[in-house]
């Protein structure tokens, strides 16, 4: 049976871990960020629902008087 043969592996996996390393760096190149995420403000909506007008209230066990 022979021998497996080992000598090209250093050089192929050398190269396939560089190969991928350009590929993501080409990869995330291509994004477009924005140039200070501070700077935007966010406007919150506010939601009208039908509840809000309304006043309601709980009682647990707990919170009654004593009697």
């Amino acid at each position: 049976m022979p021998q497996l043969d080992t000598s090209t592996w250093f050089i192929t996996i050398t190269s396939m871990i560089m190969t991928l390393f350009i590929l993501f760096q080409l990869k995330i190149s291509n994004y477009s960020y924005p140039a200070s995420p501070e700077s935007t403000e966010l406007k919150t909506q506010k939601h009208s629902t039908p509840w809000e007008m309304k006043w309601t209230k709980i009682y647990l066990p707990l919170s009654l008087p004593l009697r």
